[in-house]
């Protein structure tokens, strides 16, 4: 076990970090670009996980391209772009106003 396997879990850990974020921003917002990222989000975070597990028990250099194709298939989902003046800090935990767009 090399380096490279510390890398991929890093990778892992950041697919499902970006997942979960979605989800929120979904959660509170209800745009439907989050819906769908945080949908693809479940794919992607499996991918990772078992890039990771590829990483472990196979050569590093497989499982580092499935956690880095995940990674990069994660940020091509189209969102909407609704932030404004919110801080880095905001922006990366998704602390959006509650505004469901789909209210009854």
């Amino acid at each position: 076990m090399t380096y490279l396997v510390y890398v991929a879990v890093f990778g892992a850990l950041a697919v499902i970090f970006l997942w979960l974020r979605d989800a929120r921003i979904y959660y509170r917002t209800g745009f439907s670009g989050y819906r769908q990222a945080s949908y693809r989000g479940v794919v992607y975070g499996a991918l990772a996980t078992f890039g990771v597990a590829c990483a472990m028990f196979m050569p590093e250099l497989l499982g580092l391209g499935l956690v880095l194709a995940a990674l990069f298939l994660q940020g091509k989902v189209n969102r909407e772009k609704f932030w404004g003046n919110e801080g880095a800090l905001e922006r990366l935990f998704g602390s959006v106003p509650r505004q469901k767009a789909n209210k009854k």
